[in-house]
């Protein structure tokens, strides 16, 4: 069995990062340079994503989730802190239901806590119908650009080019499948960790009331909206991103 590809860098207190769909851990690559100086950093390339392209992929959150808590096991990491990016930011919410003790400060990323994604710029069904239909190639060309207030013109988009190099159909629709059917919602209310909330203000992937739901339920938690950003405010507007991630760490 392929284990998965884990960056694992710097020192200090553990912050594990998890990417979302169509994701690698090179997505982290700017988080990672600045973050690195002040915590270990633990970026893992989710099953048939990315780095991970080799590994079979998991086809629900919480398979997901437990293949990022036995690799901190592996690597004999009792606590840290976790930060979840859109699909990632489900597996994290998923991590802190199954190990919540473990979970320091927790930081839910252009994500919510249903699935499905109401109100996303297209549902998960038409997502998965399109992908049969038109294949990995045109899906990896179509979605990405949705994440970036300039599209394929952004300045960093070349990571999502990168990170979907060796994606395939089955690890594309696994996930897709995956998100539509979690559910966190209830969870919500028992999740005790410290925890920041972060959102781009003109995401058309989770809208403003997905976030909001977060931050009315999670009772130890605060909402910071990054303005003139989309889904991928850490590639939009890194420094401050950075900024706002160390802050609320310390």
């Amino acid at each position: 069995m392929q284990n998965l590809y884990v960056d694992d860098l710097g020192e200090g207190y553990p912050l594990v990062l998890v990417h979302g769909y169509l994701g690698s851990s090179e997505m982290w690559t700017l988080q990672k340079k600045f973050l690195s100086k002040h915590f270990r950093i633990i970026a893992p390339a989710l099953p048939g994503f990315g780095e991970s392209y080799k590994v079979k992929s998991a086809d629900s959150i919480n398979a997901m989730a437990k293949k990022i808590l036995q690799c901190l096991d592996e690597k004999n990491i009792k606590e840290f802190h976790l930060m979840g990016h859109s699909m990632g930011g489900m597996i994290v919410q998923e991590m802190a239901k199954i190990s919540g003790e473990r979970v320091k400060k927790l930081i839910c990323f252009a994500t919510g806590s249903i699935g499905d994604i109401p109100d996303r710029f297209e549902s998960l069904d038409t997502s998965i119908q399109r992908l049969k239909k038109e294949g990995i190639k045109e899906t990896v060309k179509r979605i990405p650009p949705k994440w970036f207030v300039d599209g394929n013109d952004a300045k960093y988009y070349y990571f999502c080019e990168n990170a979907v190099k060796e994606t395939t159909e089955e690890t594309a629709h696994n996930a897709l499948n995956a998100m539509k059917n979690w559910r966190g919602y209830e969870n919500l209310k028992n999740i005790k960790n410290q925890t920041l909330i972060i959102w781009g203000e003109q995401d058309v992937s989770y809208n403003f009331e997905q976030v909001d739901t977060l931050k009315k339920n999670i009772p130890n938690s605060r909402l910071e909206i990054f303005k003139g950003c989309s889904h991928n405010a850490h590639l939009e507007q890194p420094q401050k991103f950075n900024e706002t991630v160390k802050s609320f760490l310390e």
